[in-house]
């Protein structure tokens, strides 16, 4: 007689997760060093440190993306070999990476199913649909399930990466900077859902993030790497963002001048600058004409539909103008049409006054300039060397061609002057742009931009996923421009980032710009209901 044994039911419910003496090496480069960590079920858990502290790469080994050298990885107790993303998905860890993993060619809802590994052979549509729109209901926000993914914006293909996982119903549940395109008012929205779940007892969260606001709103726990070393753990109850940073730089660095705000300094924002000031009173009482002007500009959308619609605005000499919203209302297809992406479909863009179409000539002689979001797709070729990319801009001028032959090694002294200049770590001037981190790519673009005389600069959340430390500078180098006397366009679903560099911001919503206040008066829960559509009527209001 043959017994059968049935095999033990998997754990179900918030996972507790353990690494000890976790130890992963590239080469000879140790990115992670002996790291051990306790995660508590049915917590959020945050990792904090600077650009390669390696944070990616200790959540990649736990999702079995990477495999470590040493030590070891335990969930509920038990040590497991994570050898890929499949075994972790089998024990129930999913993980929403910091780049997108969306197939660009399905549509929300085939994505959706594709995430799960389990398709049959023939779909049932109509049962999908209905199954799909009942969980997008209990979401903290929804997607049109027919759009796809090159149709969306960037925060909008975060949420869908989120959702992809949410779909799962993980009992481990790891963020990679899941905030980073969205606004604060969508990040308190997606944080406080996946918070809920954690607390609900269904999911443990580990959430890697560079902002202290979430970590201090949402988290329980916090995990300090540096230099491939966990060097703190705390709760978060007895902790605040001035230790916090200590530990990421160490106690000797200064934490003064971070961008994130002191709780109690959290709603303040910057008077007018002077030359701001003095440019738009100019300019409303002398009839002078703004150094940016866009009258009744009209974009379409990639799916046939009017994305900005008879959109107004100006930009005064010495003034930083922020443009904040929520993700997908515009403001993607405003900055193509501004920066020459994108054709317009209606309205006028002048510089200094002269018709601005975005060509190459007139950017040289109107001195207009832009950092674009996602600057290796967008401002880079990416198999091209820094340096090339640094010459992008004016290799057929003088100094760099002279007649009518390139000078390459006036291409390669001054790319080795901007890397000294601006810190971008690379293996040289001739390394390709592509093998550059994030924030060393953004270095790279600064530089180009920032040289010469500047007129106006479009810069489209110029410090998307980078720490804290890049944040602060490249902040300072926008600040330097707009003292210069140029009219810097900001557009950012940061509204942290805005209150702290606008001179003046409006708020965009369904392709329009539906309020306008100075930083200095605004409110961040009335420039919130703004941005969520909570205005009446199409029409741009301004704060008393």
């Amino acid at each position: 007689m043959t017994m059968h044994v049935d095999p033990m039911p998997l754990p179900t419910g918030a996972m507790a997760l353990e690494t000890y003496e976790l130890t992963k090496r590239f080469g000879s480069f140790t990115a992670l060093d002996h790291v051990t960590m306790k995660v508590a079920p049915g917590s959020v858990h945050a990792l904090l440190g600077e650009n390669g502290a390696g944070k990616s790469t200790l959540v990649k080994c736990i999702a079995g993306f990477h495999r470590p050298e040493e030590g070891s990885i335990l969930t509920d107790g038990r040590e497991h070999e994570i050898a890929n993303p499949v075994a972790a998905r089998a024990l129930g860890i999913g993980m929403v990476y910091q780049h997108f993993t969306l197939a660009p060619g399905m549509t929300v809802a085939e994505n959706l199913l594709l995430a799960s590994g389990q398709i049959p052979a023939v779909i049932d549509w109509r049962a999908k649909r209905a199954e799909l729109k009942a969980f997008l209901a209990h979401t903290p926000f929804s997607l049109d399930l027919d759009a796809r993914p090159s149709e969306l914006a960037a925060g909008e293909k975060q949420k869908l990466e989120l959702l992809k996982q949410l779909y799962l119903r993980p009992r481990l549940l790891i963020l990679d900077e899941p905030t980073s395109v969205l606004t604060p008012q969508e990040a308190d929205e997606v944080l406080g859902h996946v918070r809920e779940f954690a607390r609900s007892g269904l999911c443990t969260v580990l959430i890697i993030t560079h902002k202290f606001r979430e970590v201090m709103a949402y988290a329980d726990d916090v995990t300090v790497l540096r230099r491939g070393k966990a060097v703190h753990h705390t709760a978060v109850a007895v902790t605040g963002p001035a230790p916090l940073a200590r530990a990421m730089m160490g106690e000797a660095t200064a934490v003064a001048g971070s961008h994130e705000a002191k709780p109690s300094e959290e709603n303040t924002a910057p008077a007018l600058s002077l030359p701001a000031q003095t440019a738009i009173k100019n300019i409303a009482n002398d009839g002078l004409t703004p150094t940016l002007q866009v009258q009744q500009l009209s974009v379409m959308g990639d799916r046939g539909t009017l994305a900005v619609r008879g959109l107004s605005l100006q930009v005064a000499r010495g003034e930083i103008l922020g443009i904040a919203g929520v993700s997908g209302n515009g403001q993607r297809e405003l900055v193509e049409a501004l920066v020459g992406q994108r054709a317009r479909a209606a309205g006028t863009v002048t510089v200094q006054g002269q018709p601005y179409a975005a060509r190459r000539e007139e950017n040289h002689r109107l001195q207009v300039r832009s950092l674009p979001e996602e600057p290796l797709r967008n401002a880079c070729v990416g198999d091209l060397s820094v340096a090339e990319n640094m010459a992008l801009r004016d290799f057929d001028r003088p100094p760099l061609c002279r007649g009518g032959r390139l000078h390459f090694s006036a291409w390669r002294s001054r790319a080795r002057d901007w890397i000294a200049s601006y810190g971008i770590k690379t293996q040289g001037e001739n390394a390709p742009i592509r093998s550059l981190s994030g924030g060393n790519v953004q270095r790279a673009v600064l530089a180009r931009e920032l040289a010469g005389e500047i007129k106006v600069l479009i810069a489209a959340n110029p410090v998307f996923g980078l720490d804290f430390a890049a944040v602060k500078e490249i902040h300072t180098r926008l600040r330097g421009v707009r003292d210069q006397g140029a009219a810097v366009l900001l557009i950012s679903e940061d509204l942290d980032e805005l209150l702290e560099l606008a001179d003046r911001i409006v708020v965009m919503s369904e392709g329009q710009i539906v309020f306008e206040t100075s930083a200095a008066d605004a409110e961040r829960h009335v420039l919130g209901a703004h941005m969520g559509g909570g205005h009446h009527a199409p029409v741009l209001e301004r704060a008393a």
